[in-house]
């Protein structure tokens, strides 16, 4: 009985990992245009439970988002690129609200030049996060600003893209919805 057991649950790791290859190809072939520098991993990535801060100094974690697949972007408010891709991360949540997009201010940024900028530029719909001593940053390998970062609903590293990109795009949109669908 225990060998029969154990081949049936060899086929079912087997054909979970050929359906998650499967599914990690299709997604691969969604990239287009700036999410062709999209990596996508072999396998989901543990990501360090390390605290941030929101623009009031609460606590605020990655972990308070458990349960939803995230798009983690890190930015700061001098970095022109960041800057430019923001309003793209906006219209992305209000685009698709069963995701949660995170972004997070890294390094020094005053609450009052990031509530400036998000004023200036129409951001309505992303929370204010910080990491004002890079510890989230440093511990992901964030070497360049920005980066974004997609977690599963576990909270997972699952996907990064170094540089800006639209997020609100098409091929952002169907990749984000695929990630989703295949849970």
């Amino acid at each position: 009985m225990r060998k029969y057991l154990a081949v049936i649950y060899t086929a079912l790791a087997l054909g979970a990992n050929l359906w998650a290859g499967a599914a990690m190809a299709e997604i691969a072939a969604l990239r287009e245009g700036d999410m062709k520098k999209l990596a996508i991993h072999a396998e989901p990535v543990a990501v360090p439970d390390i605290g941030l801060l929101t623009a009031d100094d609460a606590p605020a974690a990655l972990a308070d988002y458990r349960g939803r697949w995230v798009v983690l972007n890190f930015w700061a408010t001098w970095c022109a690129p960041c800057r430019k891709e923001m309003p793209t991360l906006d219209r992305l949540q209000a685009a698709l609200p069963e995701l949660a997009v995170v972004p997070v201010a890294t390094g020094r940024n005053a609450v009052a030049g990031i509530k400036r900028f998000y004023a200036e530029a129409g951001i309505a719909n992303l929370p204010i996060l910080r990491d004002p001593k890079s510890e989230l940053s440093r511990s992901m390998g964030v070497m360049g600003l920005p980066i974004t970062v997609i977690l599963n609903a576990d909270g997972q590293e699952v996907a990064r893209l170094i540089g800006d990109a639209e997020w609100d795009s098409a091929s952002a949109q169907a990749i984000l919805k695929a990630f989703i669908a295949g849970q």
